[in-house]
């Protein structure tokens, strides 16, 4: 008898000390890298040339309009080009009014200006943040013959915290297609 309650004894502290408290698991966020840009010339065949990431797979439209898709993130940079007739005014205020287009989702949107007077390339970058379709958008010109926009779009709903990290990455691609891009005579 003694036995038999000394075993429940050491039993029942087994099962009660034991226990785990159970606590929920921490968000996290899932740390996405890529690697290291490579670039090559792109838009041979096209009024303009510039700089394209390897990474990315080329698709032309018509008359220069091109897409960048980048299957590994899931996203692509659109390439509009539209050539100057002394619509400039217009196609400034476009350019603009599609970035703005965002406001509603986003959460701010930067502007950054862009000056090459060596290349005759000038223009506006617009890092959108927030949950807004398109976390980029840009235009170049030369202010007489060539207007080029971009957007940056994902295929997924926009979520900008999952998204972050691919947005950055391209932006950066952006920034070397604007700094990259020369207007053929």
């Amino acid at each position: 008898m003694k036995h038999s309650i000394l075993f429940y004894i050491v039993l029942a502290v087994l099962f009660t000390s034991c226990k785990d408290e159970v606590l929920p698991k921490p968000k996290a966020m899932l740390k996405l890298e890529y690697p290291t840009a490579e670039y090559q010339i792109a838009g041979e065949d096209c009024i303009y040339t510039f700089d394209q990431n390897t990474l990315s797979v080329l698709k032309e439209n018509k008359e220069c309009s091109l897409v960048l898709d980048y299957p590994m993130m899931k996203g692509s940079i659109y390439l509009t080009y539209k050539p100057v007739n002394n619509n400039l005014d217009t196609l400034l205020i476009d350019a603009q009014k599609l970035s703005y287009e965002h406001v509603v989702k986003a959460d701010n949107i930067v502007e950054q200006p862009f000056i090459n007077q060596d290349n005759g390339v000038y223009g506006m970058f617009y890092e959108v943040s927030g949950n807004a379709a398109s976390q980029s958008q840009f235009y170049v010109t030369d202010s007489t013959n060539h207007f080029v926009t971009g957007s940056l779009y994902f295929y997924a709903k926009p979520n900008y915290d999952s998204i972050l990290p691919a947005a950055m990455y391209l932006q950066n691609d952006i920034r070397r297609i604007m700094e990259s891009l020369r207007w053929k005579k």
